[in-house]
Protein backbone atom coordinates (compact mmCIF):
# COMPACT_ATOMS: atom_id res chain seq x y z
CA UNK A 1 0.00 0.00 0.00
CA UNK A 2 0.51 3.69 -0.59
CA UNK A 3 1.71 5.23 2.79
CA UNK A 4 2.79 8.64 3.98
CA UNK A 5 5.92 8.10 6.40
CA UNK A 6 7.74 9.87 9.23
CA UNK A 7 11.35 9.02 10.16
CA UNK A 8 13.03 12.16 11.47
CA UNK A 9 10.98 14.85 12.88
CA UNK A 10 11.87 18.37 10.82
CA UNK A 11 10.46 21.91 10.43
CA UNK A 12 7.30 21.29 8.19
CA UNK A 13 9.39 23.62 5.43
CA UNK A 14 12.09 20.84 5.22
CA UNK A 15 9.56 18.49 3.89
CA UNK A 16 9.97 15.62 6.51
CA UNK A 17 7.17 13.45 5.33
CA UNK A 18 7.85 10.95 2.59
CA UNK A 19 5.59 8.70 0.53
CA UNK A 20 6.58 4.89 0.13
CA UNK A 21 5.27 1.21 -0.76
CA UNK A 22 4.79 -0.90 2.96
CA UNK A 23 3.14 -3.87 3.48
CA UNK A 24 -0.76 -4.28 3.87
CA UNK A 25 -1.13 -4.20 7.78
CA UNK A 26 -3.15 -7.40 9.38
CA UNK A 27 -5.35 -6.90 11.99
CA UNK A 28 -4.63 -8.50 15.19
CA UNK A 29 -7.52 -10.15 17.34
CA UNK A 30 -9.70 -7.81 18.30
CA UNK A 31 -9.10 -5.08 15.38
CA UNK A 32 -10.27 -4.47 11.93
CA UNK A 33 -8.71 -3.86 8.81
CA UNK A 34 -9.77 -0.55 7.22
CA UNK A 35 -9.39 0.88 3.96
CA UNK A 36 -9.11 4.48 4.00
CA UNK A 37 -10.93 6.59 2.66
CA UNK A 38 -9.92 9.99 4.28
CA UNK A 39 -8.26 10.97 6.74
CA UNK A 40 -8.44 14.90 8.37
CA UNK A 41 -5.18 16.98 9.07
CA UNK A 42 -4.67 18.43 12.86
CA UNK A 43 -2.64 20.57 14.61
CA UNK A 44 -1.34 17.71 16.43
CA UNK A 45 -0.02 16.10 13.75
CA UNK A 46 2.05 19.19 12.60
CA UNK A 47 3.11 19.20 16.43
CA UNK A 48 4.15 15.69 15.91
CA UNK A 49 5.95 16.00 12.61
CA UNK A 50 7.95 18.78 13.58
CA UNK A 51 8.85 17.16 16.96
CA UNK A 52 7.12 19.16 19.38
CA UNK A 53 6.09 16.27 20.97
CA UNK A 54 8.64 13.80 21.94
CA UNK A 55 9.29 10.78 18.79
CA UNK A 56 7.88 7.83 19.98
CA UNK A 57 8.41 5.29 16.88
CA UNK A 58 11.70 5.11 14.19
CA UNK A 59 8.79 5.25 11.63
CA UNK A 60 5.47 6.96 11.98
CA UNK A 61 2.37 6.94 9.57
CA UNK A 62 1.06 9.68 11.27
CA UNK A 63 -2.93 10.81 10.96
CA UNK A 64 -6.04 10.27 13.43
CA UNK A 65 -9.00 11.30 11.68
CA UNK A 66 -9.96 8.39 9.93
CA UNK A 67 -12.61 7.71 7.81
CA UNK A 68 -12.24 3.82 6.54
CA UNK A 69 -14.28 1.17 5.65
CA UNK A 70 -14.09 -2.59 7.38
CA UNK A 71 -12.45 -4.98 5.03
CA UNK A 72 -11.58 -7.81 7.58
CA UNK A 73 -11.69 -8.64 10.85
CA UNK A 74 -15.36 -7.66 11.42
CA UNK A 75 -18.06 -8.23 13.98
CA UNK A 76 -21.70 -8.81 14.30
CA UNK A 77 -21.80 -5.28 15.21
CA UNK A 78 -18.84 -4.15 12.98
CA UNK A 79 -20.03 -6.21 9.91
CA UNK A 80 -17.69 -5.98 6.15
CA UNK A 81 -18.37 -2.70 4.57
CA UNK A 82 -19.21 -0.24 7.21
CA UNK A 83 -18.38 3.11 7.33
CA UNK A 84 -16.66 3.90 10.88
CA UNK A 85 -14.30 6.69 11.87
CA UNK A 86 -10.75 6.17 14.26
CA UNK A 87 -9.83 9.31 16.20
CA UNK A 88 -6.91 10.42 18.75
CA UNK A 89 -7.68 7.84 21.28
CA UNK A 90 -7.09 4.64 19.81
CA UNK A 91 -6.98 2.48 22.99
CA UNK A 92 -6.82 2.78 26.48
CA UNK A 93 -5.69 -0.51 29.22
CA UNK A 94 -8.58 -0.30 31.21
CA UNK A 95 -7.29 -1.42 34.33
CA UNK A 96 -5.49 2.18 35.45
CA UNK A 97 -6.66 4.42 38.07
CA UNK A 98 -8.31 6.50 35.82
CA UNK A 99 -9.77 4.01 33.68
CA UNK A 100 -11.32 2.46 36.36
CA UNK A 101 -13.31 5.55 37.62
CA UNK A 102 -14.84 6.44 34.04
CA UNK A 103 -12.20 8.86 33.11
CA UNK A 104 -10.32 6.81 30.29
CA UNK A 105 -8.77 10.19 28.15
CA UNK A 106 -6.73 10.16 31.34
CA UNK A 107 -5.16 6.51 30.72
CA UNK A 108 -1.79 6.09 32.30
CA UNK A 109 -1.07 3.91 28.87
CA UNK A 110 -3.23 4.85 26.06
CA UNK A 111 -2.71 4.00 22.80
CA UNK A 112 -2.91 7.07 20.04
CA UNK A 113 -3.34 6.59 16.66
CA UNK A 114 -0.52 8.19 14.49
CA UNK A 115 1.56 8.53 17.19
CA UNK A 116 2.12 5.33 19.49
CA UNK A 117 0.64 3.90 16.62
CA UNK A 118 0.28 3.78 12.59
CA UNK A 119 -2.69 5.86 11.87
CA UNK A 120 -4.61 6.45 8.52
CA UNK A 121 -1.89 9.08 6.50
CA UNK A 122 -2.15 5.26 4.31
CA UNK A 123 -4.52 3.52 2.36
CA UNK A 124 -4.80 0.86 4.52
CA UNK A 125 -5.06 1.17 8.24
CA UNK A 126 -5.90 -1.09 11.50
CA UNK A 127 -7.93 0.11 14.63
CA UNK A 128 -8.92 -1.68 17.59
CA UNK A 129 -12.97 -2.47 17.28
CA UNK A 130 -14.40 -1.18 20.71
CA UNK A 131 -12.55 2.36 19.52
CA UNK A 132 -14.38 2.92 16.02
CA UNK A 133 -17.28 4.76 15.83
CA UNK A 134 -19.98 4.25 13.11
CA UNK A 135 -20.17 7.31 10.62
CA UNK A 136 -23.60 9.23 10.02
CA UNK A 137 -24.83 8.67 6.66
CA UNK A 138 -25.66 11.85 6.13
CA UNK A 139 -22.16 13.14 6.34
CA UNK A 140 -19.86 12.36 3.28
CA UNK A 141 -16.34 11.15 3.64
CA UNK A 142 -14.71 14.57 3.12
CA UNK A 143 -17.13 16.30 5.54
CA UNK A 144 -16.87 13.28 8.37
CA UNK A 145 -13.03 13.33 8.80
CA UNK A 146 -12.69 16.93 10.83
CA UNK A 147 -15.29 15.77 13.14
CA UNK A 148 -13.27 12.81 14.08
CA UNK A 149 -10.78 15.14 16.36
CA UNK A 150 -11.41 18.50 15.36
CA UNK A 151 -15.04 18.26 16.29
CA UNK A 152 -15.06 15.50 19.41
CA UNK A 153 -12.24 17.78 20.98
CA UNK A 154 -14.00 20.98 20.40
CA UNK A 155 -17.30 18.91 21.87
CA UNK A 156 -15.50 17.91 25.04
CA UNK A 157 -13.80 21.92 25.09
CA UNK A 158 -17.38 23.23 25.59
CA UNK A 159 -18.17 19.97 28.25
CA UNK A 160 -14.49 21.11 30.45
CA UNK A 161 -15.60 24.50 30.34
CA UNK A 162 -18.79 23.85 31.22
CA UNK A 163 -20.99 25.37 29.34
CA UNK A 164 -24.38 26.19 29.47
CA UNK A 165 -27.61 27.07 27.23
CA UNK A 166 -28.02 30.95 26.47
CA UNK A 167 -24.53 32.03 27.69
CA UNK A 168 -21.52 34.15 26.33
CA UNK A 169 -18.53 32.02 25.03
CA UNK A 170 -15.38 32.90 23.57
CA UNK A 171 -13.55 31.39 21.16
CA UNK A 172 -9.84 32.42 20.73
CA UNK A 173 -8.40 31.29 17.99
CA UNK A 174 -10.80 29.83 14.88
CA UNK A 175 -9.67 26.64 12.79
CA UNK A 176 -10.33 23.44 12.32
CA UNK A 177 -11.99 22.96 16.13
CA UNK A 178 -13.64 26.52 16.80
CA UNK A 179 -15.15 26.65 13.24
CA UNK A 180 -17.19 23.29 14.59
CA UNK A 181 -17.62 24.47 17.75
CA UNK A 182 -19.72 26.89 17.09
CA UNK A 183 -21.91 25.17 15.21
CA UNK A 184 -22.60 23.32 18.80
CA UNK A 185 -23.18 26.40 20.52
CA UNK A 186 -25.59 28.02 18.31
CA UNK A 187 -27.77 24.70 18.90
CA UNK A 188 -27.59 25.55 22.69
CA UNK A 189 -28.27 28.89 21.78
CA UNK A 190 -25.37 30.71 22.91
CA UNK A 191 -24.05 34.19 22.01
CA UNK A 192 -20.39 33.72 20.13
CA UNK A 193 -17.05 36.04 20.11
CA UNK A 194 -14.34 35.37 18.28
CA UNK A 195 -10.48 36.27 18.85
CA UNK A 196 -8.74 34.99 15.94
CA UNK A 197 -5.57 36.26 13.91
CA UNK A 198 -5.84 36.33 9.91
CA UNK A 199 -8.62 37.97 8.06
CA UNK A 200 -9.86 34.74 6.35
CA UNK A 201 -10.52 33.21 9.75
CA UNK A 202 -12.26 36.37 11.16
CA UNK A 203 -14.26 36.69 7.93
CA UNK A 204 -15.34 32.67 8.54
CA UNK A 205 -16.64 33.53 11.66
CA UNK A 206 -19.15 36.18 10.86
CA UNK A 207 -20.08 34.10 8.15
CA UNK A 208 -20.52 31.37 10.71
CA UNK A 209 -22.73 33.77 13.15
CA UNK A 210 -20.22 35.04 15.54
CA UNK A 211 -21.89 38.18 17.43
CA UNK A 212 -18.65 39.83 17.63
CA UNK A 213 -15.33 39.07 15.91
CA UNK A 214 -11.58 40.46 16.64
CA UNK A 215 -7.89 39.86 16.25
CA UNK A 216 -6.28 36.95 18.14
CA UNK A 217 -6.08 38.63 21.79
CA UNK A 218 -8.46 41.68 21.39
CA UNK A 219 -11.42 41.47 24.07
CA UNK A 220 -14.29 40.95 23.74
CA UNK A 221 -16.92 44.04 24.29
CA UNK A 222 -18.47 41.50 27.19
CA UNK A 223 -17.62 39.67 29.89
CA UNK A 224 -17.94 35.87 28.86
CA UNK A 225 -19.09 33.62 30.80
CA UNK A 226 -16.81 30.48 29.50
CA UNK A 227 -13.66 30.96 27.02
CA UNK A 228 -12.29 28.35 24.77
CA UNK A 229 -8.52 28.62 23.49
CA UNK A 230 -7.80 27.05 20.22
CA UNK A 231 -4.01 28.38 19.51
CA UNK A 232 -1.58 27.26 20.92
CA UNK A 233 -0.03 30.47 22.30
CA UNK A 234 0.00 31.17 25.99
CA UNK A 235 -0.97 34.72 25.16
CA UNK A 236 -4.01 34.20 24.03
CA UNK A 237 -4.66 32.57 27.08
CA UNK A 238 -4.11 35.34 29.24
CA UNK A 239 -6.43 37.26 27.11
CA UNK A 240 -9.02 34.90 27.64
CA UNK A 241 -8.97 35.02 31.17
CA UNK A 242 -8.90 38.96 31.01
CA UNK A 243 -12.38 38.24 29.49
CA UNK A 244 -13.62 36.44 31.64
CA UNK A 245 -16.83 37.50 34.77
CA UNK A 246 -16.42 36.24 38.45
CA UNK A 247 -16.63 32.75 38.17
CA UNK A 248 -15.85 32.18 34.42
CA UNK A 249 -14.02 29.35 33.14
CA UNK A 250 -11.05 28.83 30.64
CA UNK A 251 -10.50 25.39 28.91
CA UNK A 252 -7.44 25.28 26.80
CA UNK A 253 -7.76 22.82 23.83
CA UNK A 254 -4.54 22.13 23.40
CA UNK A 255 -2.10 19.54 23.50
CA UNK A 256 1.20 21.22 23.38
CA UNK A 257 1.27 24.72 24.82
CA UNK A 258 4.24 27.61 24.07
CA UNK A 259 4.62 28.84 27.54
CA UNK A 260 2.01 30.58 29.78
CA UNK A 261 3.72 34.05 30.49
CA UNK A 262 3.36 35.49 34.15
CA UNK A 263 0.04 37.43 35.16
CA UNK A 264 -1.69 39.18 37.56
CA UNK A 265 -3.54 36.86 39.76
CA UNK A 266 -5.40 40.36 41.24
CA UNK A 267 -7.04 40.78 38.19
CA UNK A 268 -6.72 38.24 35.86
CA UNK A 269 -7.68 34.78 38.07
CA UNK A 270 -9.35 36.08 41.60
CA UNK A 271 -12.65 36.16 42.01
CA UNK A 272 -13.22 32.12 41.47
CA UNK A 273 -12.17 32.19 37.66
CA UNK A 274 -10.81 28.78 36.55
CA UNK A 275 -8.11 27.84 34.10
CA UNK A 276 -8.60 23.84 32.92
CA UNK A 277 -7.25 21.91 30.59
CA UNK A 278 -8.24 19.56 27.95
CA UNK A 279 -6.80 16.37 27.34
CA UNK A 280 -8.02 13.81 24.75
CA UNK A 281 -11.18 12.58 24.31
CA UNK A 282 -13.51 9.33 25.64
CA UNK A 283 -15.48 7.35 23.15
CA UNK A 284 -18.87 8.83 25.39
CA UNK A 285 -17.82 12.41 23.92
CA UNK A 286 -17.07 11.07 20.41
CA UNK A 287 -20.65 9.14 20.14
CA UNK A 288 -22.59 11.62 21.61
CA UNK A 289 -21.05 14.62 19.46
CA UNK A 290 -21.96 12.06 16.20
CA UNK A 291 -25.50 12.13 17.21
CA UNK A 292 -25.44 15.61 17.84
CA UNK A 293 -23.93 16.53 14.42
CA UNK A 294 -25.97 14.53 12.67
CA UNK A 295 -28.81 16.25 14.49
CA UNK A 296 -27.70 19.51 13.41
CA UNK A 297 -26.45 18.61 9.99
CA UNK A 298 -23.19 19.61 10.86
CA UNK A 299 -21.36 20.63 7.84
CA UNK A 300 -17.57 21.43 8.02
CA UNK A 301 -15.87 23.90 5.66
CA UNK A 302 -12.84 21.41 4.30
CA UNK A 303 -10.17 21.93 2.00
CA UNK A 304 -9.09 18.58 0.66
CA UNK A 305 -5.44 17.43 -0.49
CA UNK A 306 -4.47 14.51 -2.26
CA UNK A 307 -2.05 12.04 -0.22
CA UNK A 308 0.86 12.87 -1.82
CA UNK A 309 0.44 16.42 -0.41
CA UNK A 310 0.40 15.78 3.46
CA UNK A 311 3.89 17.90 3.65
CA UNK A 312 2.06 21.03 1.82
CA UNK A 313 -1.24 20.31 3.67
CA UNK A 314 0.70 20.61 7.13
CA UNK A 315 2.38 23.66 5.83
CA UNK A 316 -0.68 25.37 5.06
CA UNK A 317 -2.15 24.56 8.17
CA UNK A 318 0.96 26.10 10.27
CA UNK A 319 0.93 29.17 7.81
CA UNK A 320 -3.07 29.23 8.50
CA UNK A 321 -3.40 30.12 4.92
CA UNK A 322 -7.23 27.88 4.66
CA UNK A 323 -9.83 27.99 6.88
CA UNK A 324 -12.17 25.36 8.47
CA UNK A 325 -10.68 22.17 8.28
CA UNK A 326 -8.30 20.06 5.83
CA UNK A 327 -8.21 16.55 4.97
CA UNK A 328 -6.31 13.66 2.79
CA UNK A 329 -7.51 11.52 -0.02
CA UNK A 330 -5.79 8.78 -0.56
Amino acid sequence: MRAVVLNSPKEIGQRPLQMVELPQPVPAAGQVLLRVRACGVCRTDLHIVEGELPQCRPRLVPGHQIVGEIVAGPTPELPLGMRVGVSWIGGIDGTCWYCRRGLENLCDAPIFSGYTVDGGYAEYATARSDFVFPLPTNLDDLHAAPLLCAGIIGFRSLRVAGVEPGERVGLFGFGASAHLAIAVLHSLQCEVYVSTRGASHRKLAESLGAIWVGDATEKPPVELDRAVTFAPSGDVVVAALSSLRKGGVVAINAVHLDRIPEFDYDRLLWGERQLRSVANMTRSDARDFLNLAAQIHLQPKVTAFPLDQANEALAALKGDRMDGALVLIP
